[in-house]
């Protein structure tokens, strides 16, 4: 029941990633748009020879269209909807992976996620704990250990990381346990319930920081205990997901953490109703062959990373050369660095250079009269990606982001709230950065505001097409 209960759930985030990519993916890879998946392949093909099959692992070589981008993302969907219904586990779990490595190859900063690399390789390691066969109700034997052992392994390093990361990043919120009084207000997509743990008593976020130091770098250990101690651990694992969860927005993370957390527990969650035979001796051998690759370059990775090694063998690193197109054995770790302001990005257009309208985006802070929102699990990746630029300087993509404005292009428009230009694009576009704060119970009382804000400068500064799809300085 466990077994089935994961691939059920595995298959639904498939279905939900593929879902909510496919809603933005003509906005952000499409021929007008932000990072035009053709393009990059056509400068791939130019530099490099066969070569370009295995380091750019991807089903769209042969057809890179914005009508063959729809079509792949439909394809996820109906594969993770099939390996919801048990079809053909292991194929449809393999076709799965395949068609979302297809997208994370290409996808670079857009694609480039915790929960996007955590789904490829659970996903890996799914298709060697899938049963064989047409249907799942004619599987009768239990998953093989080295599988369930896999999966286990990948759930310890997943929180284990999360929390080994925070401890040797030596940030200072984290230290002080502090860094809870900053999260809820500077996190990328809060819900209207981070608001209130925000205002939460001082004393309260040290707490909160320490637990969850606590249950990150602790109570993974226990994913390799008798069941008992498995059990407890997947009742505090799982509930700060839950808690992760109400306060933000993180795609489908937290759902698929919850999902493998679920190799912690027996194989029967309830009583067992029919004995399960062992698994052939020949499966059981597949399966071990199968894992010992990942076994070995993640282990030794994450022993680089404690420092117990100085250098990995060079069989690892061979192995590692080999695997890493496939973007499947990770390293884990969110929040390193607590952000202790939250900069945000103002995109603004002119018709005459004076008089300026600002481009709404759905998702991110705006106007500070609108209140967070609940969207998770959907990802909206460029208000994700609007957080992280604003960091730092205008990355890569912000400047094909403003062309497109300029062009007044559909897909990309389609990406942000109602267009302030609806007639023609504007001639100038610019960009302010402001810094942003939640407001005291007082000052929402008063004026329903969830935010306030103080200008901080341009981030970047009015400009217009200069043709060749540049912008040139006003």
């Amino acid at each position: 029941m466990k077994r089935r209960l994961f691939f059920a759930g595995l298959g639904g985030v498939y279905l939900i990633a593929f879902t909510s990519l496919g809603s933005q993916v003509l906005g952000l890879y499409g021929a007008r748009g932000i990072r035009p998946i053709r393009a990059l392949l056509d400068g791939v093909k130019a530099v490099t020879g066969r070569e370009r099959y295995r380091l750019w692992p991807t089903l769209l070589w042969r057809d890179a269209s914005d009508r063959a981008l729809v079509r792949l993302c439909e394809l996820g969907q109906w594969s993770g909807a099939l390996v919801v219904a048990g079809v053909a586990p292991r194929l449809t779990a393999a076709a799965s992976w395949a068609l979302y490595l297809s997208f994370v190859t290409v996808g670079r900063e857009f694609l480039g996620f915790q929960w996007d690399a955590l789904l490829l390789e659970a996903g890996l390691y799914a298709i060697v704990a899938a049963p064989p066969g047409l249907a799942w109700r004619r599987t009768v034997e239990a998953t093989p250990r080295p599988a369930v052992w896999l999966m286990r392994w990948l759930v310890f390093r997943l929180h284990f990381e999360s929390g080994l990361c925070k401890l040797q990043s030596r940030d200072p919120t984290w230290r002080r346990c502090t860094a809870c009084a900053y999260h809820y207000e500077t996190q990328p997509l809060p819900t209207p319930l981070a608001w209130w743990a925000h205002l939460l008593p001082r004393s309260l976020q040290r707490l909160s920081t320490g637990a969850t130091l606590a249950v990150e770098c602790a109570v993974p250990l226990l994913a390799f205990t008798p069941r008992r101690s498995r059990r407890v651990a997947f009742v505090i694992l799982t509930g700060l997901q839950a808690l992760i969860e109400l306060t933000g927005n993180y795609g489908f993370f937290n759902l698929l953490t919850a999902l493998l957390d679920l190799w912690l527990l027996d194989e029967e969650l309830g009583p067992r109703r029919r004995a399960r035979r062992r698994p052939r001796w020949w499966r059981t051998v597949a399966a071990l062959l199968a894992s010992a690759p990942a076994f070995a370059l993640s282990g030794a990775l994450l022993c680089a990373r404690l420092h117990v090694v100085r250098r990995l063998p060079r069989a690892i690193v061979r192995l590692h050369q080999a695997v890493a197109p496939l973007r499947s054995i990770n390293a884990y770790g969110l929040f390193a660095v607590m952000t202790t302001r939250r900069p945000e990005l103002v995109v603004e257009g002119s018709d005459d250079g004076h008089h300026w309208r600002a481009y709404r985006f759905r998702y991110k802070p705006g106007p500070v009269g609108r209140p967070p929102r609940f969207i998770a699990p959907h990802q909206p990746r460029l208000d994700w990606q609007m957080w992280f630029a604003a960091l730092g300087p205008p990355p890569a993509w912000f400047e094909r982001f403003l062309v497109r404005l300029l062009e007044g292009s559909p897909d990309v428009l389609a990406l942000l709230g109602p267009n302030p230009f609806p007639d023609r694009p504007p001639r100038y576009v610019r960009a302010l950065v402001y810094d942003y704060h939640m407001t005291d119970r007082a000052t929402r009382r008063r004026t329903g505001a969830w935010w306030r804000r103080e200008l901080v400068g341009v981030y970047f500064p009015p400009c217009g097409l200069s043709g060749a799809e540049g912008v040139s300085a006003r």
